[in-house]
């Protein structure tokens, strides 16, 4: 039997194998509202056959945006909208995630395909918050550093937030602590420079990602698992590391988090990072074996083998795919064929299944 299309179990879930979509911006939504193009794209990739479908980066306020088009949950009527697009993914046996952040400096600009620059508040932007007051790059604005309100009033909004997901169905809650967003840059000593009780040491740089995993813990339903999304490494010298992740990881672990999802970069815009199939492998595999916590692997993960391999190895429990389910949203249901496992197709669909050549 083919270990990918094995089930996991975290908490009270049972995950019908160990493919995960991953969360991916879409920049489609409407003042943090789903609209129809998020009940396709990811109702259809819930159709093709993934064990769970995350929702892009979900801001936990309107401020916490990366583009003024992304996803929110900071208000009642988004849980409200997301309830359809949920109960869809649930009627495919597909677990229904969302991934909660909030984007700090990285704030504030136009979509990806108009060129990503930062906005102005005349184009509909706004000022970005962060722990120090740091540009990410030349052409970015130099944030706000945080005051302890704004600190206190960030870590009520991932609770506010992640109780509206529970509200909307979501059935795994992911917080987002990667891609030099928010709570990366209180990790990092690249961005974060304060002299207070969030920084300096590594101890006062984890202690509000702690805080803000502590208190989501404490609303999120205790059957229900909890993931966080780590950059592993700046691959900068002198930046957030690997060893720092273990150490994070062991602490999120005795906070109830359960699995870690194991990404990295995203800190600063002229890192050099070694791209190549499988590249991130290495680090859910040293935090699944050092910190004794379940993790999932990205980042160019494309054939049903390679993903085999991760998880026969050990090296993660699950696989997480971006880019490949965009190319191809039943990427799994083609991965079980490939691996000689006869995994369900939705009935609709069933008489492509027996008509394919090299069917089971």
């Amino acid at each position: 039997m083919s270990k990918l299309f094995t089930p996991l179990k975290l908490r009270s879930v049972e995950f019908k194998n160990r493919i995960f979509v991953s969360p991916m911006c879409q920049y489609s939504s409407d003042d943090g509202m789903p609209t129809d193009w998020h009940l396709i794209h990811l109702g259809s990739r819930a159709v093709g056959g993934a064990a769970m479908v995350m929702v892009e980066a979900t801001a936990v306020s309107p401020e916490g945006r990366i583009t003024p088009w992304d996803s929110g949950m900071w208000s009642d009527a988004h849980a409200a909208a997301f309830k359809r697009i949920n109960q869809f993914i649930v009627q495919q046996d597909c677990v229904p995630g969302n991934q909660l952040a909030h984007a700090g400096r990285k704030a504030s600009t136009d979509a990806p395909w108009r060129g990503g620059r930062a906005l102005s508040e005349t184009q509909g932007g706004w000022l970005p918050i962060a722990p120090s007051p740091l540009a990410f790059s030349e052409a970015s604005p130099t944030p706000r550093e945080m005051t302890p309100t704004d600190i206190d009033g960030l870590i009520g909004q991932f609770v506010a937030a992640a109780l509206r997901s529970l509200e909307a169905g979501f059935q795994a809650l992911e917080l987002h602590m990667a891609h030099g967003y928010l709570l990366h840059t209180f990790l990092s000593p690249l961005a974060n420079r304060r002299t207070d009780q969030y920084g300096g040491g590594l101890a006062n740089r984890m202690r509000l990602p702690l805080q803000v995993a502590a208190a989501v813990r404490e609303v999120w339903p205790g059957h229900l698992p909890l993931f966080v999304r780590l950059s592993c490494t700046d691959w900068v010298d002198g930046g957030w590391d690997l060893a720092q992740s273990i150490e994070l990881s062991r602490q999120l672990k005795a906070t109830g988090v359960d699995l870690i999802d194991c990404s990295s970069a995203g800190m600063v815009p002229d890192a050099k990072i070694p791209v190549g199939p499988g590249f991130q492998v290495p680090f859910a595999a040293a935090i699944r074996s050092r910190a004794e916590i379940a993790t999932g692997s990205v980042g160019l993960i494309t054939h049903a083998a390679q993903a085999e391999q991760i998880v026969v190895t050990l090296q993660a429990d699950a696989v997480l795919l971006a880019r490949e389910m965009l190319r191809d949203p039943y990427w799994p249901l083609h991965a079980a064929r490939i691996l000689r496992h006869d995994t369900p197709w939705p009935p609709q669909y069933e008489r492509a299944k027996l008509g394919w050549p090299g069917r089971i």
